[in-house]
Parts: C-alpha cells; structure tokens; sequence
C-alpha cells in the first residue's frame, strides 16, 4: 500500500491487508542458520545444484524453483547509488547494516500486525530523522531464511501505533522516500497516487518478516 506523507497522520484510516501474518503450519516455516552452516552451502545460481542436494531439496520441484529466482534476484546488479547484499545468516545481516550505516549503534523496527484489515492511526511512538539513512531487509522464499537487504538514503521511518477496526492493537513501520527523482516512471505507487518522480514524499508500510535498520542517534 502506497500512500503519500501527508496522509501518514494520526486518525487516517489503513488498509493493510498485506501485512497478515502467515498462516503456515509451524512445520513449513524457515529460519536463519548459524553462520558457519549457511557459509558452508553454495549460495548461488551456478551452485544451485549442490546446494539443492546438501539441503536434500528435488530439482524442479516448487522449492527449488522459488530458491532459483532469490539467487537470481540476489545476483542482479543494484541499482545506480544503492547497494545491495542478501543475507544468509543473522550474523551476516548485523555485519551488512552496521557497515553500511558506519556505526554499531542502530535501532531495528519490524512490523507487528497479526490481521489484515483496516487500522486507524493513532500514534507515532517514534520517527527517525527525515532524509536519514537506513537498510531494509526483505524476507525471501528460500530453504532457509535468506534476506535481501539494500541501502535507502533520503528516507524517513516511523514506528506508527495502530488500531483495528475489531478493536485489535498492533504497531506498523512506515517508511517514506524523500527523493524519489531516480525512481522509475513506471513505478507503481506513481500510478496509484497520481505523482510524477520527484514530487511529493511517498510512503509505505512494510510487511511483517520485513525490517528496517537505521543508525540509533
């Protein structure tokens, strides 16, 4: 859900059906290896082949093919004056957001929503400095839990206090782009709002399993 920075007040109403938390049984969910043991499988598309047979995964099936597009994604040159890296560790991620940043001292949001529905705003516990710096992470469908994690510079995030229209209480990441002059024209939130690359900040909530690090001062 895209929306622009001066919706993004208390009392505006939410859709945030995207943010559910997924239902998958316990036993189908990914979770980070230790470092040394996500180090010690080949993670790339080159590879795949070996990494498919150490994880015990058939070739062509569903997971295989959904681990085939994340090597490819992750193997994709960033973006002009953003950098780019997927994280196969926790320890990686940590490494990757505090060099990146330049500083050991950062803060981490993550969105805690656990139905979809509409939120009403009524609050903003926190809100980091507008243009500030940060690194966002986006969960992607692999064996185990892999990252993709990338550098936004002219950002603003917020910790945004919500309320459900059942009455259920959650809390939302709000990230807004400042600078949004070298975005592609076809972008989406511009056809959605009606704004040209440059103008107004646009902002979205990013999804649970998603996390935005920025530096703490």
């Amino acid at each position: 859900m895209f929306l622009l920075e001066n919706d993004l007040q208390s009392g505006s109403k939410v859709n945030l059906q995207f943010l559910e938390r997924s239902s998958s049984p316990a036993d189908t969910r990914v979770f980070f290896l230790p470092r040394s043991l996500a180090e010690a499988i080949p993670f790339s598309s080159h590879k795949l082949s070996v990494a498919l047979e150490k994880l015990n995964i058939s070739q062509g099936s569903n997971k295989a093919l959904a681990m085939k597009q994340t090597l490819e994604e992750c193997e994709n040159p960033a973006i002009s004056g953003e950098s780019k890296f997927c994280a196969t560790s926790l320890e990686s991620m940590i490494d990757y957001s505090t060099s990146t940043l330049g500083t050991n001292d950062v803060n981490v949001l993550a969105t805690n929503v656990r139905k979809g529905q509409q939120y009403t705003i009524s609050g903003f516990p926190f809100q980091s400095k507008a243009g500030s710096k940060s690194v966002a992470c986006h969960k992607q469908s692999y064996a185990y839990a892999v990252y993709y994690c990338h550098e936004t510079e002219h950002t603003t995030t917020s910790r945004v206090s919500l309320k459900g229209e059942d009455g259920s209480s959650g809390e939302g990441v709000a990230v807004c782009h400042t600078d949004t002059r070298g975005w592609n024209p076809q972008h989406l939130a511009f056809k959605v709002l009606s704004v040209k690359p440059g103008g107004a900040p646009i902002c979205h909530f990013i999804p649970n399993d998603h996390v935005v690090w920025f530096p703490a001062n």
